[in-house]
């Protein structure tokens, strides 16, 4: 995979801003910008997936904590 240029212009504010994030974690604030980017698309995409697989499978996400009843849960007839 290649790489390329891309070029921003931010106001001195903000840049402040990042370089404290990037300090606090030891790194540029170029890696810093580079790694939320890509964290961000992996959590779009990700969410995406989970989208796309409930709308296959025909499932509407419940209440947290609670099973599907179309679902076998591990625990299932153990007392």
């Amino acid at each position: 995979m290649g790489s390329t240029v891309l070029s921003l212009r931010i106001d001195s504010e903000l840049l402040d801003r990042l370089k404290g994030h990037a300090a606090k974690r030891g790194m540029s604030v170029q890696d810093y910008v580079v790694r939320t980017l890509i964290r961000e698309d992996f959590d779009e995409r990700f969410t995406t997936a989970v989208e796309e697989t409930e709308k296959f499978y025909g499932t509407e996400p419940g209440p947290p904590g609670t099973v599907p009843h179309d679902q076998v849960r591990p625990s299932a007839g153990i007392a």
